[in-house]
């Protein structure tokens, strides 16, 4: 009946659905980045050149006052949203958690249809980083989603019926896609991650647009030389490699940014970090690591290589390549370049031209970076700061693989040409691993790291804020230095939109989205959403009318091993929040927090088992379910747990009792293993309950330690 239903809903859309939805083309496209087609937001950064800059000006620095919320649509789950919506002729497109996509009337939030691709939630230990997408493509009278399983599937922008589904890589490799596709002269670029697993290698292919059949793979690293290579660039990149570096994978995943210059007929992709991270263990004899954290410029008909720029050599430290890809025209020493401008994880802003290659400055954007003292724009390399590469094992290193910029998308305005950087100040322990033993269930990074010394939750909470600060930065191109900055209590914000109205709207992990003056960074106005964002906003035009929309969920990469803690506000669901001058609309009220249940009392186990149990939680566990055993409210809070449920620990983590629902087995544990987990987890319950209980005097502990933390970092 349901599905009776379902095909009936399709039949009268496709009938009444307007005629134009979706009609997207190169020619509009193009219009976009000529700041044209203001009431659309075509592609993942508006258009090609990937500036996220709205030519709307209605919403204005005079006028951003009288913003208010203009509708709300749940997404029905609560997984960290990280899509940039898509708007074509007053239909909004997004993905949500585990790729669900939905169309909804951009001035109204009405939903349209929804699309679930039915990702397996039992291979959730296969996908890096979270089960969310970044958004969706369009062209023609299609929209494309790739999904974490690997499969580009094709919609009809009109109905949301499935036109074609293929597979973009095998199905036994642990790759995951959770960027948006590009589409580029009727080809669907995309990617995929896993670099953070053994065995990963990676590429980009371009699909056929309108049958989904693969068109041109460009592979990042060379396979095993035995099988031959693909191209002369891969038989060159070999020889930057040693040891037997394709048993480990090598790395290099195209994950997620991608820009496009019609006129130089340039697509320009990002790789990724090594696997293992560490160079010492994938490439022992040193070399380069071609491509590994390179810029990479394709033709985008065949995938021919044309020119590359690799930013860091022999890359170690879990930097990458794949942040925010911007093109923009702009003065430089006194004539106007067409530039590639690019601010990735390592904390240098890169400048290249972007029909050679040339690297044209290489400047410090972050507070503090400590791998490197500068660049030497003659070789085009960094000058490695001694010791740095923890060659002598072990080094404190600022910034660490979290990056002083990750995936979070920058902007750039044209009119104060400044971009936009939702920036990160971070620092870390390195420890250099002379052995790697990769499991299927844990990161391929080749350090060293013992968390089982740290179990008090409120410590770990205040020094990952002591070492994990977030700030808005404007940043000049053409000064090559900083016109100002807003700091944030946290880092992993939310991406930028910068707007002809003179503002830039950021959303903030700790569950505001505000509006800030582009020109000196004064804040003009904010909205408390319920719900951390880690999304990047866009404008649109409906009815007559400038938008503002913002996906907004917790569940982001930093809030959930941050544990990053709402107020008793939280939303019931993640959801799209639209805004325009004079909207009156209300969020829905806050769901009821449920009563924590009293835990387990604490069993008699050795000191050393505590210690074993946290280091195991935190090597499998911390990235979803939070350092400490604090969840930022995404996914369960395994202190709270209804008291018989700590008897079930071992037939979830070794049985794989809830597979289905997303919770992946561990075979690899012992029994004894997960002993000590569920010992220290009660251990983390009970000490929940102390601070419940304290109230005031556990609020002076934590702000004594915040203090500390501050001092320290």
């Amino acid at each position: 009946m349901n599905c009776l239903k379902h095909a009936l809903a399709l039949a009268l859309l496709a009938l009444f659905a307007p005629a134009s939805a979706a009609e997207v083309t190169q020619e509009r496209i193009g219009a976009a980045d000529a700041l044209g087609e203001g009431a659309n937001w075509f592609s993942y950064g508006r258009g090609h050149k990937e500036q996220r800059f709205s030519p709307l000006k209605s919403v204005s620095t005079e006028s951003v006052g009288q913003l208010g919320l203009a509708w709300s649509f749940d997404v029905g789950n609560k997984v960290g949203m990280q899509a940039t919506p898509l708007v074509v002729d007053g239909v909004l497109y997004v993905s949500s958690g585990w790729g669900i996509t939905f169309a909804l009337d951009a001035a109204t939030g009405d939903e349209l249809w929804r699309f679930d691709p039915e990702v397996p939630r039992d291979k959730s230990h296969d996908y890096c980083c979270g089960f969310t997408s970044r958004g969706v493509g369009a062209w023609g009278d299609k929209i494309y989603l790739g999904t974490l399983d690997g499969r580009l599937i094709a919609l009809d922008a009109k109905t949301g019926a499935e036109k074609w589904s293929v597979r973009t890589f095998p199905a036994d490799k642990r790759y995951s896609i959770t960027g948006a596709p590009r589409v580029v002269k009727d080809k669907v670029l995309i990617g995929y991650g896993g670099a953070e697993f053994n065995g990963t290698r990676g590429s980009i292919g371009a699909f056929d647009a309108e049958t989904g059949e693969e068109a041109w793979r460009f592979y990042t690293v060379p396979g095993n030389p035995a099988d031959g290579f693909e191209n002369a660039q891969m038989e060159k990149a070999a020889k930057t490699w040693t040891g037997e570096w394709w048993k480990l994978g090598g790395g290099g995943t195209v994950w997620d940014s991608m820009a496009y210059d019609a006129e130089l007929d340039l697509l320009f992709i990002g790789s990724g970090n090594g696997t293992p991270h560490n160079k010492w263990l994938r490439s022992p004899d040193g070399g380069d690591n071609l491509f590994l954290c390179s810029l990479i410029a394709l033709r985008p008909d065949t995938g021919e290589y044309v020119w590359h720029y690799q930013e860091i050599p022999a890359e170690t430290w879990d930097f990458t390549a794949t942040q925010s890809i911007v093109l923009a025209d702009i003065d430089w020493a006194g004539e106007t370049r067409k530039v590639l401008m690019h601010a990735p994880k390592a904390g240098f802003f890169y400048i290249l031209d972007r029909a050679t290659g040339e690297l044209l400055s290489a400047e410090k954007y972050a507070r503090e970076v400590t791998w490197a003292s500068h660049y030497d724009i003659e070789t085009r390399r960094p000058v490695i700061v001694a010791g740095q590469d923890f060659a002598d094992g072990t080094a404190t290193v600022r910034p660490i693989g979290l990056g002083a910029h990750n995936w979070h998308p920058m902007s750039y305005s044209p009119q104060t040409g400044l971009v936009y950087i939702p920036a990160q100040d971070n620092a870390g322990e390195m420890t250099r691993s002379e052995t790697y033993a990769p499991d299927d269930r844990s990161f391929a990074m080749g350090f060293e790291a013992d968390m089982g010394g740290m179990r008090d939750a409120q410590l770990m909470q205040s020094m990952m804020r002591g070492l994990m600060k977030g700030f808005l930065l404007a940043w000049d191109p053409t000064t090559q230095s900083k016109a100002w900055e807003v700091d944030h209590p946290m880092m992993g914000n939310g991406g930028t939109l910068a707007t002809a109205g003179g503002l830039v709207f950021q959303g903030l992990i700790t569950g505001d989205f505000a509006a800030f003056d582009a020109a000196d960074g004064r804040e003009l106005w904010r909205f408390t959403t319920q719900n951390g964002i880690v999304a990047a906003p866009v404008s649109y035009e409906a009815g007559g009318d400038q938008y503002v929309a913002i996906p907004a969920a917790r569940g982001g990469g930093i809030s959930k091993i941050a544990g990053l803690q709402h107020g008793p506000d939280l939303a019931k669901s993640g959801r799209i929040l639209a805004f325009k001058l004079g909207g009156t609309a209300q969020l829905p009220a806050p769901r009821a927090l449920p009563a924590i249940p009293a835990p387990p009392p604490m069993p008699e186990v050795a000191e050393e088992t505590l210690a074993h149990g946290a280091n195991l939680f935190s090597t499998f566990c911390g990235r979803c379910h939070g350092m400490a055993a604090v969840s930022d409210g995404s996914i369960a809070d395994l202190r709270h747990l209804r008291p018989s449920r700590y008897d079930d620990i071992d037939s979830i983590v070794r049985g794989g009792v809830l597979k289905a629902a997303g919770m992946p087995d561990f075979p690899m544990l012992s029994e004894q293993d997960v002993a000590a987990i569920r010992a220290y987890l009660i251990e983390q319950a009970n000490e929940d309950v102390k601070r419940r209980e304290a109230g005031f005097f556990w609020d002076v502990r934590q702000a004594a330690y915040d203090l500390l933390a501050d001092w320290l970092f």
